[in-house]
């Protein structure tokens, strides 16, 4: 009988677990399989906007759009703070940018002057705010409809391009729209759906780019690049790219080829380098990885493309010429899955491995034949930006590191813990660099260090 007894205690037991394990299991598969976010922790409510925005401001680094005010993840701050002992001076935080448990938004925020815009969302707009970069204090708030799905969150994926007087952004369900920066008065707005875009499956993702007389984004489809004019929001020229045109997640960037400027597309099947003024193609890389997962946005140094896409397809180095380009190496000792590597002294730093997953390596290499130089678990994984000489490391679970570029060595300089806190699932918003100042986003929440040394 006793023996009985521990038998259907043990037979429950085992039920139990297997019961335990399907749920996970079937909880882990709808994630993997449906992405979706809630946002999770303290949200606020919106406060009232000042009255009276005043005229705006620039500042002497300004960080205006993606990849900063050259396009190359670099910030012209000097002068920070490389001891962290007692922390950073956390100077403001916000608890708003999402509201509702189903409206996560992971758009970094942009900063000239004395105006931050930065994508929010509640449960059926996006949602754009404008803050007091200093004081954290909100400037404007404007919103519109937009019908999205819930992978990974319905927010902004996207960082807004600021462009004189005027902000652009774009919203995962591809809506590209133009703001007065002064009170955020919508000048126009745009859907690429309208003009051919076709969403790739987690959103249009590709931070608008501003040059000369367009702003320019992957839009999918017949418009897996499109142009608009950007007083207007007029189409100017579509590309369609190869194999039905689907977009990347990457933004579109410049680089200089020859006597002229090319575009560098980085869409779901390669790397293409267009002509900026009618969009026409120069030349194109093949480079596809499973799901069209093409996210990091291309490095360019002098004549060199670094790109880089996990999903087992590595990295690889492209000379690009005036009227082609040609694959210099490729292997996989990078494979980012959304993190943009930096390129420093003809080395490229840069996170290897799945960004849900905070266990990837912090990878250093030679950019002229891609020979491994070093690898590390010490500074978690995540997402960067150069300053000052050092590279600051924000991590999957909010945790921050100072790293000082080695190619002899990994070289950490500082490290502070739970520089954004009660990090639910991923903080995969790359750091902000301005005048001074470190931005971090999480979903609803944005925080503002001192990173300098007064």
């Amino acid at each position: 009988m006793r023996r009985m007894k521990l038998k259907s205690i043990w037979t429950i037991v085992v039920l139990v677990v297997l019961a335990l394990a399907t749920i996970g299991g079937w909880r882990y598969y709808q994630y993997l399989a449906h992405g979706v976010e809630d946002t999770g922790g303290v949200t606020e409510g919106i406060p009232e906007p000042a009255a009276e925005p005043g005229p705006v401001t620039t500042g002497a680094n300004d960080w205006p759009c993606w990849g900063g005010p050259r396009h190359d993840n670099r910030s012209d701050v000097t002068g920070i703070r490389t001891d962290w002992s007692g922390g950073l001076k956390k100077l403001w935080e916000v608890h708003y940018l999402c509201q509702g448990t189903k409206a996560s938004t992971w758009s970094a925020p942009v900063v000239v002057g004395n105006r931050l815009v930065v994508p929010g969302r509640n449960e059926d707009s996006d949602m754009v705010f404008c803050l007091n970069p200093v004081t954290g204090r909100l400037l404007w708030v404007q919103s519109y409809p937009a019908d999205t799905t819930a992978e990974h969150g319905p927010g902004a994926r996207a960082t807004p391009h600021i462009d004189g007087d005027r902000v652009y952004t774009f919203g995962r369900g591809g809506d590209l729209a133009c703001w007065t920066l002064r009170d955020g008065k919508m000048l126009w707005r745009r859907n690429v759906h309208d003009d051919g875009g076709e969403s790739p499956r987690w959103g249009l993702a590709s931070s608008p780019l501003v040059h000369g007389d367009h702003v320019i984004v992957q839009g999918g489809g017949s418009a897996t690049a499109v142009a608009y004019d950007k007083m207007t929001g007029k189409v100017a020229w579509t590309w369609a790219g190869p194999d039905d045109g689907e977009a990347g997640y990457a933004a579109v960037r410049l680089m200089p080829a020859g006597e002229g400027t090319q575009l560098l597309v980085f869409h779901a099947t390669g790397l293409a380098g267009l002509n900026p003024v009618g969009g026409n193609r120069i030349w194109n890389v093949e480079w596809s990885t499973m799901y069209g997962v093409n996210a990091a946005t291309p490095v360019v140094a002098g004549d060199t493309v670094f790109i880089t896409s996990d999903y087992r397809e590595g990295c690889a180095a492209v000379r690009v010429s005036a009227d082609g380009a040609r694959t210099l190496w490729k292997n996989k000792a990078i494979q980012s899955h959304h993190s943009d590597a930096a390129v420093i002294d003809g080395y490229v730093y840069g996170y290897s491995g799945k960004s849900d997953q905070n266990k990837g390596d912090l990878v250093c290499l030679r950019l002229s034949d891609g020979t491994e130089q070093w690898r590390t678990r010490e500074a978690g994984h995540g997402t960067l930006v150069e300053v000052a000489g050092h590279l600051l490391c924000l991590d999957a679970k909010g945790n921050l590191f100072l790293v000082k570029p080695d190619p002899e060595a990994f070289r950490k300089v500082a490290e502070m813990p739970g520089a954004v806190p009660e990090v639910g699932r991923y903080a995969w918003t790359r750091p902000v660099i301005a005048n001074g100042r470190l931005y971090l986003r999480y979903r609803q929440a944005l925080i503002c260090y001192d990173l300098t040394n007064t």
